[in-house]
């Protein structure tokens, strides 16, 4: 078992209402299934930012978690094989993307292309339809962020990480493969608004944030706080650890 001790805090929770939640990812799903229907032969062996992954490697394990949230029977058989891998001082994260990629690996490009299209919508549905109740209950194993342990609501992966997660590796596969990364305001904007909004939270310093680019804009609290000017995608992904941070931007928020 995970080595990190059961977080006393409240859980964390989307601040997304569900409905809109669920309309992004919707359109990510479907993002990230065009991403991957137009990738050429020789891009699937590219290197990715993800330490040790390939693009197939990635392409894996985000099928993988895909199918995990279409359906209860595919979350508790992936969760089952993440726990019996488990070994002290690791996490259950890193046991379950372990396991997708070995597991969905083993599919051709072609198979992960046309899994990705099948597995999406009903990724979707499922996501769509968990319950109010359901979502406010905490979610079993804590998470290791900030050097904390820390608990989330069940509500809080289904509503904002299961969306956040393949919106990174769409980034991640662009990066690798020189894509074009599809970029709306109204979609990804939304998503680095939200990321924003979790960041300002977690530091609860002043600031005075720009961010350039298709899917930029301005935040700020204080007047005193630090001065900070990138790319939205570049900020990003130094949150998710992706790039080197300094100051408030070594504040990591969850991908």
């Amino acid at each position: 078992m995970t080595a990190i001790e059961q977080p006393a805090a409240t859980p964390r929770q989307a601040t997304i209402p569900h409905g809109d939640a669920m309309r992004l990812a919707r359109t990510e799903y479907q993002r990230f299934a065009d991403a991957v229907a137009s990738l050429n032969r020789g891009d699937w062996a590219e290197p990715t930012d993800c330490t040790g992954w390939t693009v197939h490697d990635l392409v894996a394990h985000t099928v993988g978690m895909v199918a995990m949230a279409s359906s209860i029977l595919e979350n508790i058989r992936q969760s089952r094989a993440a726990r019996r891998r488990l070994r002290p001082g690791r996490q259950f994260i890193d046991a379950l993307t372990a396991y997708q990629v070995e597991r969905f690996g083993e599919q051709t490009n072609d198979q992960l292309v046309r899994t990705m299209a099948a597995v999406a919508p009903k990724a979707a549905a499922a996501r769509t339809r968990t319950p109010r109740f359901l979502r406010n209950r905490t979610a079993p194993e804590p998470q290791l962020v900030n050097g904390a342990a820390e608990s989330w609501t069940i509500g809080f992966a289904v509503d904002t990480i299961l969306t956040r997660d393949p919106w990174m590796h769409r980034i991640d596969l662009a990066r690798a493969t020189d894509h074009v990364l599809v970029l709306t305001g109204e979609h990804d904007g939304a998503i680095v608004a939200n990321v924003v909004e979790e960041w300002a939270a977690r530091h609860n310093q002043p600031y005075n944030l720009r961010l350039t680019g298709p899917v930029g804009g301005q935040w700020h609290c204080g007047t005193t706080g630090a001065r900070l000017d990138l790319d939205a995608i570049e900020f990003c992904r130094i949150l998710a650890g992706r790039a080197e941070g300094t100051g408030l931007l070594t504040t990591q928020v969850p991908f």
